[in-house]
Order: C-alpha cells, then structure tokens, then sequence
C-alpha cells in the first residue's frame, strides 16, 4: 500500500531554545514523520531530552554551541554517514545523511547548513568549498538510490524570486552570482550543459527544486527574515531553505509549504519549517 510520508526541514536557532518557544506544539499538530535540523547548538543526550519519543542521529559542531545537524523520524535509519568531503572541508556539524528503509524503498535524507559566509573573506573560502563538495556528492547521493532529499538551511537565494531585496544584495554573501551559479547547475537538466548567471558553464545534475516547483514563479515564500527592525512584519525576507529532490523522489510530492508564524511574537526561530508529504512504498 502506497504510503504518505510528511519530511519537514527546519533551522531551529537553538533547538532548546526553539523548545521553550513552541516548537513542540507546533511539532505534536504538524504530524511529521521525518524531521531534518540545522544549527541545533546541541548534544544528542539533550536533544533527546527536548524531543522524547523521536530517534534522532546528530552531527555536532566542532565548538560547543555553533552549528550541528541531526534527523529526527519514527523509524529508526539503516544507515547513517556524516562525512561530506576529505579533509580539511569545514563540514562537521553541517552534513548528515541517513537511510530509510519506508515499506520497500531506500530512502535517503540529508540535513545540511551551509555557511553563512561573507563576500571575499576565507568564511565564504569555507562556503565555496562546502558547495564544491555538495555538488559532487550529489550524483553520488542518487546513483546509490533514485530516492534522496537534500534538505536545509542551504544558506543562497536561487533567484530573484528568493529575496524581496535582491538589488541590494548581489554583491553579498547569500545572493552572489558564483553561489547561485551552483543551484543553476544543481537544477539544471541532468547531463546537459548549464549557462550560469555568473557566466560559466557547467553541467546539470538534474535535481528538482520542490518549493519553487510547488509555487511556481512568484516572489517567496520567504523562509528566513531577519529578526531586526519590521522584517517579518513586512515580509521582507529570504527563501534559503530547501526541499531538493531527485527526480524520482520530486514526481512523488505533494502538499509542500512553508509553515510561517502567523506574527512576530509567536516564531520560535528566525527560519519557518518547509513541509512536504512524499508517497512511498508504491
């Protein structure tokens, strides 16, 4: 029997303090089966003590209080890996990946945070290096099952579409022609040659954006706002959080969202959830 599995990604800000916020009132109504998060400033023991009842795997930052991913489900992974690229990528804390056996079918789900960065400094260094390995662990991800996520704060606004400012931020980190030029090639047709908006030329690894797919080419929705001045208030955002499938996975999709607070005071993090329900076991 087919069966419909709901995959949230979130940016939790914290996840203790996301907690005490209303994380969980949001959590126990969402009915979520998967649930990938970034920079949850954690250890698995206090995870686990935030979010009883739930199988979490983590990847920790190398410094206390930064960072860190993890993929919290009702099932337990079959497999689980947490190593991105070789040394000395800056990776920990920022990839995980875990295999899902759902009635039949592998599945495998990443929960990734890429770096913030910040323009011809060695922070976007890092940043450049992280993308550079994504994207050759991409193709690897699918070839080993047709049915894998990517999910995130994957820290870059595709298009125009994904910033309100854009003008204002083509020559900052998270809107840079050269980062962006990746997601051209992420999303590109598999196999054929991509024109990037920085001009370059590479090839398209074929994988599908599920938001953008589910809007269509309109403004947002925005998942991050900063939490200075009337941002939020004036919906004067980011779309930096993803669903990127394969295309096999992608073609199952239905129901995605991006669940925003309805005001200022009651958000429990700077980034909304994405929400997505996938039919598995066909």
């Amino acid at each position: 029997m087919p069966r419909r599995v709901r995959i949230a990604s979130v940016n939790v800000n914290g996840i203790r303090a996301a907690t005490r916020k209303g994380m969980i009132e949001w959590l126990d109504a969402a009915d979520v089966d998967v649930l990938a998060l970034q920079e949850v400033r954690a250890t698995l023991d206090e995870m686990q003590a935030v979010l009883p009842g739930w199988e979490i795997v983590n990847d920790e930052a190398l410094a206390k209080g930064r960072a860190g991913v993890a993929v919290a489900t009702r099932m337990p992974a079959v497999d689980v890996r947490r190593v991105l690229g070789p040394e000395p990528l800056d990776s920990a804390g920022r990839w995980i990946e875990a295999d899902f056996d759902i009635d039949g079918e592998r599945v495998t789900i990443v929960s990734a945070y890429v770096h913030t960065g910040e323009a011809d400094t060695p922070r976007q260094d890092a940043k450049w290096a992280f993308l550079d390995a994504m994207e050759k662990r991409m193709p690897q991800l699918e070839q080993a099952s047709p049915f894998a996520l990517v999910m995130g704060d994957l820290n870059v606004g595709h298009r125009e579409l994904d910033i309100r400012n854009w003008k204002g931020n083509v020559k900052k980190a998270g809107f840079l022609p050269r980062e962006r030029a990746y997601f051209d090639r992420f999303l590109g047709a598999a196999g054929e040659p991509v024109t990037a908006v920085d001009g370059t030329t590479g090839t398209g690894l074929g994988w599908v954006d599920v938001g953008r797919v589910a809007h269509g080419d309109v403004d947002g929705p925005y998942t991050w706002w900063s939490m200075r001045g009337r941002a939020f208030d004036n919906d004067s955002g980011w779309r930096i959080d993803y669903h990127l499938a394969t295309p096999a996975l992608a073609a199952r999709a239905t129901n995605y969202q991006v669940v925003r607070a309805p005001s200022w005071d009651t958000r429990w993090s700077d980034h909304s959830p994405v929400v997505a329900d996938y039919t598995l076991g066909l």
